[in-house]
C-alpha cells in the first residue's frame, strides 16, 4: 500500500469520528491502568460491568489494596484469568505506592516493569492517558493492519513499528483507537463487513466478501 492510499485511510476515518475513544470507563489514570489490565483476552463490555462495582469501592492503589484478594476476586470473578489479574493488580498496587508515590508513571519502562503490564498495556495507558503516540497492537489491529495492507507483519511487534512508520504524523495519536474499532465492528475476524466498509475500495484485502443483491 503507497503512502497516499493510507493518507486517504486515515481521512475517512477521522472524518466519520474525529475524536475516538477507548470504550473502557475510567475516571482517573489509575483506573485507566486497572481496566487495561483486566481487558486481556477480555470484552471492554465484561470489564466496564466489572469495573462499576470496583472503582466505586476502590479507586486508588490504598483502597484497592485494602480490598485485598477476596473482597477484590468478588468484583472481577466474570472476567476471565481473575485469579492471576487479582493478583497482578495487588502487586502492581503495592509497587505504585512503593516505587511511584502512588501514582501511574508516564514512562514504557517502569509501566513494564508493573505485574501484569506488557507493552500492549503500557501502549494503550501512554496513548489514552498521556498523550503519546503509541500503538498498542492487540488482536483487531493485528488484524486490521495486515489484511488492508496498511502495515504488515508477522507479530505484533512488526505491526506496531510498521504502523509508526507508515501512519502520517498528523492521525498517529488516534489511529490507534480507530483501527481497532474498524476492527471491533467492521473488520471483523470471520465475517469481514466489506459492504459496510468505508474504506472498502481502500483496502487491498485479497478476499473481500460480497455485498448481499439487496445491499445500498
Amino acid at each position: 500500500m503507497n503512502a497516499k492510499t493510507r493518507r486517504l485511510i486515515f481521512e475517512r476515518l477521522r472524518a466519520a469520528n474525529p475524536d475516538p475513544r477507548t470504550e473502557l470507563v475510567y475516571d482517573s489514570t489509575f483506573e485507566l491502568l486497572i481496566a487495561v489490565i483486566l481487558s486481556a483476552q477480555a470484552t471492554d463490555r465484561s470489564v466496564n460491568q466489572a469495573t462499576a462495582g470496583l472503582f466505586a469501592e476502590a479507586d486508588t492503589p490504598e483502597a484497592m489494596i485494602a480490598l485485598g484478594e477476596e473482597g477484590l476476586k468478588r468484583h472481577i470473578r466474570t472476567i476471565g484469568l481473575f485469579n492471576t489479574k487479582a493478583r497482578n493488580i495487588l502487586k502492581t498496587c503495592e509497587a505504585l505506592l512503593a516505587n511511584h508515590d502512588g501514582q501511574v508513571p508516564r514512562d514504557r519502562k517502569a509501566l513494564e516493569a508493573l505485574p501484569g503490564v506488557g507493552r500492549k498495556t503500557a501502549n494503550v495507558v501512554l496513548n489514552t492517558a498521556f498523550g503519546e503516540p503509541t500503538m498498542a497492537v492487540d488482536t483487531h489491529i493485528f488484524r486490521v493492519a495486515n489484511r488492508t495492507r496498511i502495515a504488515e507483519g508477522k507479530t505484533p511487534l512488526a505491526v506496531e513499528r510498521a504502523l509508526l512508520s507508515n501512519v502520517p504524523e498528523e492521525f498517529l495519536q488516534d489511529a490507534h483507537h480507530w483501527l481497532i474499532l474498524h476492527g471491533r465492528y467492521t473488520c471483523l475476524a470471520r465475517k469481514p463487513r466489506c459492504a459496510a466498509c468505508l474504506i472498502e475500495d481502500l483496502c487491498e484485502y485479497s478476499d473481500k466478501t460480497a455485498p448481499s443483491p439487496d445491499a445500498n
